[in-house]
């Protein structure tokens, strides 16, 4: 058994240092504990520790919630409503009959006053427990959005500044029998502005968004979801509200407050092995010996470790082996295999009398990013591994599901990640603008067989590094991949979204001279920060910079390369409006495309509900509004001009009808057209470029009924492009096409066995072979051949 050191050590705040006036110092750390048992070398990670804590019912800890309804009032008074916790403003005073749906026409517009307000969340409650028989109680926020001021009896405990931070306030002392709380916010928008105002020496850009997405500035200044203050495919509402649980913990002696396990396979000795850590606050003065016992019954594995937990917080982290005379069912992706997991109990027996039971699921994958050396190509592979098996990456981006998070059920999380599943996808890529998603959406992918590529919440900007916001981000990363690294859905940690491109190709129109300053922060914030954390917590799955990046290449570079989307490394990002979507010659022979799209209008019965019929025109004011990307309808016009007739009808709602439809069908065909390019350029360098194993497409959801790239509408109604998408992702694909009078008809296979198939093909009447070629030439009017990294279809006749 290993012992780590602790990561912090400020007893007031054992998850996240609380915010004060004054930030608190950092102590330096105290060892954790001392464990003994049969140790092996660290590996890989994976698992989902879905559980709950039980203990003895004389002296074990006392947990009580304070969901429910607060009072909820403006800044001046002059609105007092009652508001749910979890909840937002927004959605209270929906629920209260005060404002329309948000979504409804320009209300996004309409409502920028109930962003620009400072509300208060407060209730007065009484304390279920005797204060006098425990040694510690914390106030405990597992979310709060965003700035806010965390008073108890008029006593300020603390204050919070990241949405994406957990948050523990000791109150032992200020506890009585009837308390009353309150979260006072300072609206996010107000307090961007003035972080932008304090950072003097330099410029952080972007100061604004395009004025097309009628949104709000400085966004890159607060640790809240990027795209609640607009995007090109979203609305402006900067919430303010307890978007996650808060709840009362009072304990003796020691209490549990993180539980994560890891799984790794030991090629030396051929055996898997877990890695789980228990991060403890101990409250008693003097260390505290037991036992813990970790128990798989189906792997007939168990184990009993001696541990010592020493005063403060700290971490222990027990090896278990797993019995080598039973078979392990790793977890695979859709498509490749079962989701096996298995029941697992720790069980921790401490001499303080109570004892801890945790319930998880244990599951067992491995996976590598493999960047190598490619024959008869410059440059360097890029793609996934899983339990030793190459893995194309198939799926799409996902952005958040509403912009108020209370509003996002399990059944709504459900409902978009099975329709990916059952459209052959077997990976979504959490986009950096948005959030982490809650504890479902992970444990969904994890029975699902999603893979995960996991982005930090950074994006389309540069940040501020000064040593406040460092700190805070790394409280953040911290508390994420501490609550994240037992899914094993995640396959990769990636620092950002298009930052690197963005500095690389000097988006911000950033002088010369000054470009090393800008590089130098990003270096601190995603390598000597981030990175840095994630390497610590997490030795299981790889971590990137960036996305788009050149992978190993953009480190020899300095970390930000002069080419982030070199086809011959890495990841690329590809998007082009001016050129006819179905010629496929215009795309990238990229080694992954982890975004790519067009968009389409959602179809008219979601486009009704927040809309009137002056709305209905595809040139209304409403569709204007609605658009946040630049010549966005025009550019739809523009792909469905290349092969469709628009619609002529004089029946205005028909036309617009008609109009949509076709947006739909252009963007199926689109993203079709480039779906097979890639999936059949897996197997193939052309000119030293190809071996693509990986296809993303941008994006999967809506976050409202508007224009997007998605393929699945608010709501979750499919739109033409994911039926288009259950096929072809289908694991075996026949793709064909036309270069220079010759058809090419490419057979592609996910499989992991060799099949015998027949084509049959007819060619249309107007179709024209090509000139006899010379004797000796290849006939072949196919491309008919298997490759076995990964398996391609084998033609048995053309």
């Amino acid at each position: 058994m290993a012992v780590r050191r602790p990561r912090r050590g400020a007893a007031a705040a054992p998850e996240s240092p609380a915010h004060s006036s004054r930030r608190p110092c950092r102590l330096p750390g105290r060892r954790a504990g001392a464990a003994t048992g049969q140790a092996a070398p660290l590996l890989l990670v994976l698992v989902a520790a879905a559980a709950r804590a039980g203990a003895s019912a004389a002296v074990g800890p006392e947990v009580h919630s304070l969901r429910g309804s607060w009072r909820l009032g403006n800044g001046n008074g002059s609105v007092v409503l009652r508001g749910e916790v979890p909840g937002c403003v927004h959605t209270a005073l929906h629920r209260r009959g005060l404002i329309q749906d948000p979504y409804y026409r320009f209300n996004d517009v309409m409502y920028r006053w109930i962003s620009l307000d400072n509300w208060t969340y407060s209730r007065t409650f009484k304390t279920p427990f005797d204060v006098r028989k425990w040694q510690k109680v914390n106030l405990v926020f597992e979310g709060v959005d965003t700035v806010a001021q965390i008073l108890i009896n008029n006593i300020t405990l603390g204050r919070t500044d990241n949405m994406f931070n957990r948050y523990s306030f000791d109150i032992t002392s200020v506890i009585k029998e009837v308390n009353f709380v309150e979260v006072r916010f300072l609206s996010a928008i107000s307090y961007a502005a003035e972080q932008s105002r304090c950072h003097k020496a330099y410029s952080i850009p972007p100061v604004c968004p395009p004025p097309v997405q009628k949104g709000e500035c400085h966004a890159n200044f607060i640790r809240k979801e990027q795209c609640s203050f607009s995007w090109d495919w979203g609305p402006s509402f900067p919430t303010q509200g307890i978007w996650k649980d808060v709840r009362m913990e009072a304990y003796n002696h020691y209490h549990l407050i993180h539980f994560s396990l890891t799984s790794f396979f030991v090629k030396s000795a051929w055996q898997w092995s877990l890695e789980i850590e228990s991060i403890f606050d101990v409250v008693s003065s003097k260390p505290i010996a037991g036992l813990v016992t970790v128990s798989i019954p189906k792997l007939q594995t168990q184990q009993t470790f001696s541990v010592k937990l020493q005063p403060g917080e700290g971490s222990i982290v027990l090896l278990v082996n797993i019995n080598k005379s039973s078979t392990v069912e790793a977890w695979w992706p859709n498509g490749h295999g079962k989701q096996t997991g298995y029941n697992m109990t720790t069980t921790f027996n401490m001499e303080a009398g109570y004892q801890i039971e945790k319930f998880s699921k244990a599951y067992f994958r491995t996976v590598e990013l493999v960047q190598e050396s490619i024959p008869g190509s410059p440059g360097l592979s890029f793609y996934f591994r899983i339990n030793g098996r190459p893995i194309f990456i198939k799926g799409s981006n996902w952005i958040p599901a509403d912009s108020f998070q209370d509003r996002v059920t399990y059944d709504i999380l459900w409902l978009l990640l099975k329709s990916a599943a059952d459209a052959n996808m077997n990976a979504l890529r959490v986009w950096g603008g948005g959030v982490y998603e809650q504890d479902e959406f992970y444990d969904i992918c994890d029975e699902l067989g999603i893979m995960i590529w996991q982005d930090f919440m950074f994006a389309c900007a540069l940040y501020p590094t000064d040593q406040n916001y460092l700190e805070s981000v790394r409280a953040e990363v911290s508390h994420q991949v501490r609550r994240l690294k037992s899914h094993p859905s995640i396959i990769l940690w990636s620092g950002n979204n298009e930052n690197e491109a963005a500095i690389a190709s000097n988006w911000f129109s950033i002088p010369y001279a000054d470009r090393e300053v800008y590089i130098k922060d990003y270096v601190m914030l995603y390598v000597k920060n981030i990175r840095e954390i994630v390497l610590t917590e997490d030795k299981s799955r790889p971590f990137i910079a960036s996305s788009p990046t050149n992978g190993l290449e953009s480190v020899k570079e300095g970390w930000v390369s002069q080419n982030p989307y070199d086809t011959h490394y890495g990841d690329t990002h590809f998007y082009d409006y001016s050129n006819d979507c179905w010629n496929w010659t215009v795309y990238p022979k990229t080694r992954f495309a982890s975004e790519y799209g067009f968009q389409s209008w959602p179809s008219f019965s979601t486009i009704e509900k927040v809309s009137s019929t002056e709305d209905w025109s595809y040139t209304s004011n409403f569709s204007l509004h609605r658009q946040h990307h630049e010549n966005g309808n025009d550019q739809m016009l523009q792909q469905i001009g290349h092969h469709f007739k628009l619609p002529q009808s004089t029946d205005p709602i028909k036309k617009f009808k008609d109009m949509i439809y076709l947006t739909q069908v252009m963007q199926a065909q689109c993203i079709k057209t480039e779906t097979e390019f890639y999936r059949f350029s897996q197997s193939e360098i052309i000119k030293g470029e190809g071996h693509t194993m990986g296809a993303l497409y941008w994006q999967l959801n809506d976050i409202w009924q508007a224009p997007s790239w998605a393929s699945l509408e608010y709501g979750g109604k499919w739109k033409l492009l994911h039926y288009f998408a259950q096929n072809f992702f289908a694991p075996l694909l026949p793709v064909a096409y036309e270069d220079k009078g010759v058809l090419y008809i490419y057979g592609v296979s996910d499989l992991h066995v060799d099949h015998k198939l027949t084509l049959r093909h007819s060619l249309g009447r107007n179709w024209q072979p090509p000139p006899p070629k010379e004797p000796g030439e290849n006939k072949e009017p196919c491309r008919s051949r298997r490759a076995t990294d990964p398996d391609c279809l084998k033609l048995t006749s053309c």
